[in-house]
């Protein structure tokens, strides 16, 4: 696999010619070099042995001296800071220049999200109507428009101005087309030479037409669902979302609860105002109480264990393509990236296409009988992806669970985001801010596991929102047990697992992640269990069938993991069920495998380059081959770069274990290429996603979410 002739198989030419033009003509290294500023220190560094290796220096990854371009003396001072709140975070924080006052002294408004960003505009130069995009010639389905449409209905046109040429990578083969035998982008597909054809008909004339089997359609020339994209499941009609945003679906569950718990909370108001100075408040609460309309289902039965390593929400990074990457390197558990709830019940689609899943996320996950496991778990009906939703109300929490459990077949469970630390969600109240909203919080989690039949539902959280007030510990509690006036009516809230960030929201990624503060909470769930019993109220406490897992809450640690040293630390030390690993995955998505066989792989860049190979063909498996797919694919996998370079191969390094919050001085890789690879520019990414996708179009646009030592770049988050 790690062979340079396997990776350039289709396009061996194409990719060292781009390599070259990264190069230049010159000969110039990609990595920019730079002038030494002391001559003499740097003799005086070249001339000392490399017998002893340097000490480790805190925030500098330990590079060889043979490999370095600065002298060591000096490139020990080199350490690049990056934020990678963005990572976490799906809408962008207002730029510092809007939050100044503007000439009138009013602040500036933006609107929209990724309103930092820009990425062009890259269709067609014509459009083709759908009536004639997966159409033989002389064959095409009415317009619904007619003579309204002012898009191109002759295919011959289209094909000749419409459009830029055909690709010529991949062997001028659409790899879709090739694995699958059709190809869901029809005429548009930019390697339509490879799989269409020009029939002579009786009447003499030629008709174009499309080798294999076009994608099907309903009669408005609409998706339908599961008979689009080879692969993909999860995929919602267009008609569910229609039906969403007019309002026309009734979630009755969540309205039943919704008018129960309105009640509910106002009589519990009522009698903690009255009787706040009063001992007995609880017994008359108790007395008033009413059982909600219905309780919650039984639930599946889920497993977290030394052997599921987990992929972690990730927003942008964690798109489909890049989740079927990690899958096939040893990923156990995925997430989706983190929806909206309200977006979600509008029925919009960006949101809902957020929870398509590949086929291989819905096998089960690696499981070992032999370790501690819950009564009732069923390891063959088990599947490996989950939801992660946010929400800053309990009603929205709660019918966006609903509608998650009713319109997604594949779904192993609902997780709400209670971190994210991005402003314009802490703001509205969503993510980090229920931190400092236990009550509401466990209004969600019972709501949400009240209403999602037998998908079970989880939490992610963060050690606090400010760095003097921890109240994970409490949180954690809460979510086990259920508040004190809760837990001995009805117990437990029902929440499946908890997954604990090791940073508050202020610290963002500005310090390392607290493992001791997460070894404390794991310590605590083993006595939340042996509480249960003294606090709960035995007539009034929930039936243990309807409890997740048999009434066991797992514990999930998250935060720096990027090794198999760092992982089984974690779960042996921490005494966490597993790891949750995020930024570390998308460095390194083979940390996966390095779990799986508990060593660490120095992966050659041939190999590093066949995963981008992987996800270019993945990213056109999920969103097309056309002008608009191959440009969502340039765009994430311009995004997955954006870590991936900061990948220090194991052999250029002096010490182990690496660590992920390093950052290398600069240097050279063992050969062109790893050197490319590790390039900061983001115009060398552009050049690295053209081996595969072609010249970019002349109205796309790429801005890094991160700034750069050596480029100004907008930032986000």
């Amino acid at each position: 696999m790690g062979s340079a002739e396997t990776v350039k198989r289709p396009q061996e030419e194409a990719n060292a010619a781009a390599i070259a033009n990264v190069n230049g003509t010159n000969g110039e290294r990609a990595l920019k070099r730079m002038r030494l500023e002391d001559s003499s220190s740097a003799a005086q560094d070249a001339a000392e042995t490399t017998a002893t290796p340097r000490p480790r220096v805190k925030g500098v990854a330990p590079i060889k001296r043979e490999y370095l371009i600065l002298a060591p003396s000096q490139a020990e001072k080199v350490a690049e800071t990056i934020d990678d709140a963005a990572a976490e975070g799906r809408i962008a924080s207002e730029p510092q220049e809007a939050q100044q006052a503007g000439k009138n002294g009013k602040r500036k408004k933006q609107k929209g999200q990724n309103k930092e960003r820009e990425f062009g505009s890259f269709s067609d130069a014509k459009r083709l109507c759908n009536s004639v995009a997966w159409t033989p010639e002389f064959s095409p389905r009415p317009c619904k428009h007619g003579d309204r449409c002012n898009a191109l209905h002759d295919i011959r046109k289209y094909l000749k101005e419409g459009r830029r040429s055909d690709l010529t990578t991949f062997g001028g083969k659409c790899p879709v087309w090739e694995k699958y035998g059709r190809c869901p982008s029809g005429w548009r597909c930019l390697f339509i030479q490879s799989h269409m054809d020009e029939a002579e008909r009786e009447d003499g004339r030629s008709e174009l037409v499309l080798v294999g089997n076009a994608r099907k359609q309903s009669e408005d020339g609409e998706e339908e669902a599961g008979e689009v994209w080879p692969g993909v499941v999860n995929m919602v009609s267009a008609a569910t979302k229609i039906d969403l945003s007019r309002k026309r679906i009734k979630l009755e569950k969540s309205d039943q609860y919704l008018d129960w718990l309105a009640k509910d909370t106002e009589r519990y108001r009522d009698h903690y105002h009255k009787h706040k100075n009063e001992a007995d408040e609880s017994k008359d609460y108790r007395a008033q109480y009413v059982e909600p309309p219905f309780k919650p289902s039984e639930k599946r039965r889920v497993y977290f264990g030394r052997e599921t390593p987990v992929l972690a929400p990730l927003t942008t990074q964690g798109n489909l393509p890049f989740r079927r990457l990690c899958v096939e390197l040893g990923a156990q558990l995925t997430y989706s990236e983190m929806a909206l709830g309200l977006p979600l019940l509008q029925g919009q689609k960006a949101d809902w296409t957020l929870m398509r899943a590949h086929e291989t996320e819905i096998g089960p996950p690696r499981f070992d009988p032999s370790g501690p496991v819950v009564q009732g778990y069923d390891n063959p009906k088990d599947l490996k992806f989950g939801a992660q939703i946010a929400a800053n109300v309990p009603w929205v929490a709660i019918k966006a669970t609903e509608a998650l459990s009713r319109f997604i077949p594949h779904l192993r469970l609902v997780d709400l985001n209670c971190g994210c630390p991005v402003d314009m969600v802490y703001k509205s109240g969503a993510g980090s801010a229920l931190l400092d909203a236990p009550s509401k919080l466990e209004r969600m989690i019972r709501g949400m596991n009240a209403v999602s039949g037998e998908v079970p539902v989880t939490a992610k959280i963060r050690m606090g929102v400010r760095d003097d007030k921890l109240t994970a510990q409490k949180l954690v509690e809460r979510l086990a047990l259920g508040s004190e006036d809760m837990r001995s009516i009805v117990g437990a809230p029902g929440c499946a697992a908890v997954t604990l960030h090791g940073r508050t929201r202020q610290q963002r990624y500005t310090k390392a992640a607290d493992w001791g503060y997460i070894a404390e909470c794991a310590a605590l769930i083993k006595q939340y269990k042996e509480k249960t019993d003294e606090l709960a109220d035995t007539i009034r406490e929930a039936e243990e069938n309807t409890m997740p897992n048999g009434g066991k809450m797992y514990f999930l640690g998250n935060g720096d993991c990027y090794s198999h040293v760092d992982y089984f630390d974690h779960v042996d030390n921490a005494k966490v069920d597993s790891v949750m690993i995020g930024r570390g995955a998308i460095v390194k998505p083979w940390i996966f495998e390095e779990i799986e066989k508990g060593q660490y792989l120095d992966k050659s860049a041939s190999e590093r380059l066949t995963y981008i190979e992987k996800f270019v063909r993945y990213g056109m498996e999920a969103w097309g081959s056309d002008e608009l797919g191959l440009n969502y694919t340039r765009r994430f996998l311009l995004e997955f770069l954006s870590f991936f370079h900061r990948y220090v191969p194991i052999g250029l390094l002096e010490h182990l274990p690496p660590s992920l919050n390093d950052r290398p001085p600069a240097y050279r890789g063992r050969d062109d290429l790893e050197t490319l690879l590790a390039s900061k520019n983001y115009k060398d990414w552009i050049k690295i996603s053209e081996m595969f996708l072609g010249p970019a179009p002349p109205g796309f646009k790429f801005q890094p979410k991160h700034k750069s030592n050596s480029y100004e770049i907008e930032a986000e988050g």
